[in-house]
C-alpha cells in the first residue's frame, strides 16, 4: 500500500506561534488564562490544560495576565482588559491581525464592509468588530443578494471585501463575481483576498491528492473550519474520505483493497495525530 502525506498537513505558522509562545508563558507562572480555545484542537487543548492553562469565555474572568488565541479577539475585549487592569498576551495570528487593521482602517473612510466567512467563527466575530457599524458578513452564496441590499440601504459608494483566513478559495472567487455583478460599475470595489497563503495551498494540495489515491483520510478538529474545509474538498474530487479527530475514529474497513491513501491534516493538528495514523496503517497493511 502507497500512502502518500501531505507536504501542508499539520501546524501552520499561526498556530504554531501561539502555543509556542503558550508554553513559553507556563514556564513563567504556574496557571495563566487563555481567552477561548487557543486553537480548534481537542487534543492540544487538553494537553494544555493539564500544563495549566485556564480557558475562560469571559474577559472579566482573567485575573493579572490572559492569552489572545490565534483567532484574535473582539475589540472591546483589549479594553476591558486594559480597564481591568489585566495584562494581555496577543498571540493573534499576524495574518488576522492585518485583517483587523485593513477592516479599521477602510471603515475610517466610510466604505461598506462585506466580510466573507463563518458567521459563529471566533475569527469573524473578532473580525467584525473592526468593521464599523457598515458591514455584512456572507457566509453562503445565498447570503449575498441580502448583502447588496443591505449596503444600498446606506450612503456608501464604496465597498471593501475581506475573507476568514480559513474560508474555501473556490467560494470566495464565486461570490466576489456574484458580488461584482450585482453592483454598479461606477461604485468601488476593493477586493482584498486575506485567505492565508497556507489554507490556500492546503487546499490545492487536498485537490491533488485526491484526484490520484483510492482512499482519503482528513484529520482534524470537528469544530476546525479550515479541516473542515479539507474534508469537504477531498470528497469532490475522492469517494472514500474519512474525517477524523483521533485514531480512534478512522475505520481501517474502509481502507481494505486500497492501493494508494492520502493524508491530510488541518492546520491545528499535532504532529503526532499523523503519525498515530501513519503507525496504524504500515501495521496493519504492510
Amino acid at each position: 500500500m502507497e500512502v502518500i502525506v501531505g507536504k501542508t498537513a499539520g501546524f501552520c505558522f499561526g498556530v504554531k506561534n501561539a502555543i509556542e509562545n503558550t508554553e513559553k508563558q507556563i514556564e513563567k507562572e504556574k496557571n495563566i488564562y487563555c481567552l477561548g480555545e487557543l486553537v480548534h484542537n481537542k487534543q492540544v487543548i487538553e494537553e494544555l490544560e493539564a500544563k495549566g492553562v485556564i480557558f475562560i469565555n469571559d474577559i472579566k474572568e482573567a485575573k493579572n495576565k490572559v492569552i489572545i488565541r490565534a483567532h484574535g479577539a473582539e475589540k472591546q475585549i483589549y479594553e476591558t482588559a486594559e480597564n481591568n487592569n489585566v495584562e494581555i498576551v496577543d498571540l493573534t495570528c499576524p495574518k488576522v491581525l492585518f485583517i483587523h487593521k485593513l477592516a479599521l482602517e477602510y471603515a475610517e473612510k466610510n466604505y461598506y464592509i462585506f466580510l466573507i466567512g463563518k458567521k459563529e467563527h471566533p475569527e469573524i466575530q473578532a473580525t467584525k468588530s473592526f468593521c464599523g457599524e457598515k458591514y455584512t458578513i456572507i457566509q453562503e452564496f445565498e447570503d449575498i443578494a441580502k448583502a447588496v441590499e443591505d449596503y444600498q440601504s446606506t450612503d456608501c459608494n464604496k465597498i471593501l471585501i475581506l475573507a476568514q483566513t480559513t474560508y474555501n478559495l473556490n467560494s470566495f472567487n464565486k461570490i466576489v463575481d456574484e458580488i461584482k455583478n450585482k453592483i454598479a460599475n461606477s461604485e468601488i470595489i476593493e477586493i482584498k483576498n486575506t485567505i492565508c497563503n497556507a489554507t490556500q495551498n492546503r487546499q490545492e494540495e487536498t485537490i491533488e491528492m485526491a484526484k490520484v489515491v483510492e482512499a482519503m483520510i482528513v484529520i482534524g478538529g470537528k469544530h476546525s473550519s479550515n479541516s473542515i474545509e479539507l474534508y469537504e474538498t477531498a470528497k469532490e474530487y475522492c469517494e472514500n474520505v474519512q474525517f477524523i479527530e483521533t485514531i480512534k475514529e478512522l475505520d481501517l474497513q474502509k481502507l481494505n483493497q486500497v492501493n494508494k491513501i492520502g493524508i491530510m491534516a488541518g492546520a491545528s493538528t499535532p504532529e503526532k495525530s499523523i503519525n498515530d495514523v501513519l503507525t496504524v496503517i504500515h501495521r496493519d497493511f504492510k
